[in-house]
């Protein structure tokens, strides 16, 4: 049965001004990450010290705060990571967000009442890798951002639902794409994603460039659900994540604001739509243009923009002149210096920091209509299409937020000469006494000055919501010491509040066992046909790995032959006595106990504690993640020893898998080659198989030179990946493998 819960608006943090833009505009949660393990290492992030100021502001305004700490994590990482963890913990931090398996299990058994979310990262986008979630005892799941709402509302779990709801979109799915760790060495699960999929490229059919009015072919619009409020409320879904630790902060303030105000309004039985004003600045503010997104079953062309891969902005005018030295706009709209523009046509942009009217004086800015001159300072050539991407009035009109204040309750009264204090906050409680009462001499104090003076809250985060005074006949009380006694009450309120936090309790890291095993080396093969397929048979390999199923249940009874299921995956079918080779966790469940499984260097396995939880889980064997390097396998073998691992040591590794089907929305789709090309020439080969996109890498993986360091360590098997290699080919690759073995 489904979580019931208030609905939650969660806002993203890169900064602490961003945090504070968050709070007061409405969130009811941020996320944000510290300077290590988070999956945004290049927004500015908090330290440790700002961090412990954040969780206390956080609190202080009633606001949850949860931590990224979801890259994965190599061997010699673990004594820190589970430090860092144990200082967010201790500081009150109300959730971490972790995509690495292992260490999940190791973190629930260690910190057992730290909470768990489990970022987009982990490729959650099944019902069967909900259940095995559940089973690791996490408090919530961020689900694939791929899915649809329908899929989402026939998840039944106990667990908490997080989505995106706003922002930016990968186009790969999260925690599947290698594309910049192959080609720069910045890996996306180490929160150093390059942004490959912005950069431009060319198609190709076989040979031949394919005309797509537009470069830009793996760069996804911005997501925008502001139109389905009454939906998203209605559904599964219990927080609504807005995507953007990179962006401004008046940026996350305003979309922090507008989606409260939606939220609100229909809460309340209002209208539920951005006025044409707020749109107007949504977009001028950061927009890629927008989609619905695969949350509300946009097509192709609605998801992409590959026009475009950077922030549009919104028209205001037409170049009607230029010369060397001066740019004649018309405009359509208002333009103030300060403003930042783009020449679409050029990709040029500027600020206006210079405006001149027609007679070349200096103005401030003008407005829809007016022909205004600026410098030629990007070097324009001929006409073009003027967008505003930087308004410098409305960043300024948005850094100026009202302060958040929470509602108080005060009740005061008089006992003999003491006088009582009570503020209540709805959570807690400060009572506050003070012998301060005298009796009146002339006129005494009434009960309108004290509540007057009780109310006087200043610039506290607070706000008198109810107060009751009770007080005797003919009392004086001095009004300096009721100031104080309301200043001591409330200071004691804000540390309560600023030190919220759980029991801490700590456990001791549980340790692994070290299996080994002293088999003789065996070769697994993934072969993508036929010829490839049989002469592996010929050639007694040990395991083939097949990815097409009408192949694998020709030969399947042939030799010990695996059927790949794809690392995306709904379909689970009864598949009794397959042997699988499977790439998501949602396969690991459902298959584990009665099937043999071997889990595919998707599912990112970099530590001992990966391992460990992989063999509970009575998989066969377990292919290691290609970002490992030759060490940090050594540091997974020396832990946890070399039994049932498998390293790929050759093969065209998939870069990407996308749900967009490129070439069907860029071509007539004649089923020949596709290719994509980038700016260094390099072709990337594009697969199609179950309604899926992959993007192979434009060569291959190829480690063979490490097997003897890898024999050394005890590695047993060892997995070639063809793509279109011949018969000779296959079978040189297969010998040099076996030549390495006797060296």
């Amino acid at each position: 049965m489904g979580v019931s819960m208030k609905k939650e608006l969660l806002s993203p943090a890169g900064d602490f001004e961003t945090l504070k833009q968050a709070i007061h505009n409405g969130c009811d949660a941020v996320y944000l990450g510290g300077k290590r393990f988070g999956a945004r290492k290049f927004a500015s992030n908090f330290d440790d010290e700002e961090m412990i100021a954040a969780i206390k502001y956080c609190h202080l305004y009633g606001v949850k705060i949860y931590v990224t700490a979801n890259t994965i994590i190599y061997e010699n990482e673990i004594n820190d990571y589970l430090d860092y963890l144990k200082f967010l913990h201790k500081n009150g931090v109300d959730a971490v967000i972790m995509q690495d398996i292992g260490m999940i299990t190791m973190v629930r058994k260690v910190l057992p009442n730290l909470d768990i979310h489990v970022s987009t990262q982990a490729h959650t986008h099944n019902i069967e890798q909900v259940k095995f979630l559940e089973k690791l005892g996490v408090k919530r799941v961020v689900l694939a951002r791929e899915m649809s709402l329908d899929e989402i509302n026939k998840i039944d779990t106990t667990l908490e639902i997080e989505a995106f709801i706003h922002g930016a979109l990968c186009v790969c799915y999260s925690g599947q794409c290698l594309f910049s760790s192959m080609l720069l060495n910045r890996s996306g699960n180490r929160g150093e994603c390059a942004g490959i999929c912005r950069l431009p490229f060319e198609l190709y059919e076989d040979d031949k460039k394919v005309d797509t009015n537009g470069k830009y072919l793996l760069s996804p619009k911005e997501l925008n659900t502001t139109n389905h409020i009454k939906e998203l409320l209605s559904s599964n879904i219990i927080s609504f994540k807005i995507e953007g630790r990179m962006k401004s902060p008046e940026t996350i303030g305003f979309i922090t604001r507008m989606y409260r105000n939606l939220i609100d309004h229909y809460l309340n039985g209002e209208e539920v739509r951005l006025t044409d004003e707020e749109n107007k600045k949504l977009l001028v503010l950061f927009n890629r243009e927008y989609t619905d997104g695969y949350l509300f079953n946009k097509s192709k062309d609605e998801i992409m923009n590959i026009k475009s891969p950077n922030h549009v902005g919104i028209k205001i005018g037409e170049v009607i002149e230029v010369t060397d030295k001066k740019i004649k706009i018309k405009l359509d709209d208002l333009l103030n210096q300060g403003d930042g523009i783009r020449f679409k046509k050029a990709n040029l942009g500027m600020m206006a920091n210079f405006i001149y009217d027609k007679k070349d004086n200096l103005i401030n800015g003008s407005d829809n209509g007016s022909i205004i001159y600026l410098d030629n300072k990007v070097g324009l050539t001929t006409n073009d299409i003027v967008y505003k991407t930087i308004d410098s009035k409305l960043l300024k009109e948005l850094d100026d937020y009202s302060l958040k204040r929470i509602p108080v309750e005060i009740n005061a009264s008089v006992n003999g000469n003491t006088f009582v204090l009570k503020i209540n906050d709805g959570v807690n409680e400060v009572i506050k006494e003070d012998m301060i009462v005298e009796e009146a001499k002339t006129t005494g104090t009434s009960k309108e000055r004290v509540i007057e003076q009780l109310s006087k809250l200043g610039n506290t985060p607070f706000y008198v919501d109810s107060i009751d005074v009770l007080l005797s006949n003919n009392i004086f009380i001095p009004i300096s010491k009721l100031n104080e006694l309301r200043r001591i009450a409330i200071d004691e309120l804000i540390e309560l509040r600023e030190n919220s936090k759980k029991e801490v309790i700590i456990n001791d890291i549980p340790e692994i066992v070290k299996d080994i095993n002293n088999d003789e080396k065996k070769i697994s093969v993934l072969v993508r046909n036929e010829e490839q397929l049989l002469t592996c048979l010929e050639n007694n390999i040990n395991y083939i790995y097949v990815t097409n199923e009408d192949l694998y249940n020709k030969y399947k009874n042939e030799g010990n032959i695996y059927l790949r299921l794809d690392r995306v995956n709904n379909n689970f079918e009864d598949r009794k006595n397959d042997k699988l080779i499977v790439g998501e966790l949602g396969s690991i469940n459902k298959y584990n106990s009665n099937n043999e499984v071997v889990s595919d260097y998707y599912l990112n396995v970099v530590n001992s504690y990966d391992v460990s939880y992989l063999r509970k889980m009575k998989v066969n064997r377990i292919v290691l993640s290609i970002e490992n390097t030759i060490d940090r396998i050594k540091d997974i073998v020396e832990v946890s020893g070399n039994s049932n691992l498998e390293v790929m040591v050759y093969g065209r590794i998939e870069a990407m898998v996308t749900k967009y089907d490129i070439i069907n929305m860029l071509t007539d789709d004649k089923g020949n080659s596709y290719y994509l090309k980038d700016r260094n020439k390099s072709l990337y080969p594009i697969i199609r198989e179950n309604g899926l996109t992959h993007i192979l890498y434009y060569k291959n993986y190829d480690i063979l030179d490490s097997i003897p360091s890898l024999v050394d360590m005890g590695i047993n098997n060892y997995q070639i990946s063809l793509f279109d290699e011949d018969k000779f080919e296959t079978v040189k690759l297969i010998e040099k493998v076996k030549a390495y073995f006797k060296i």
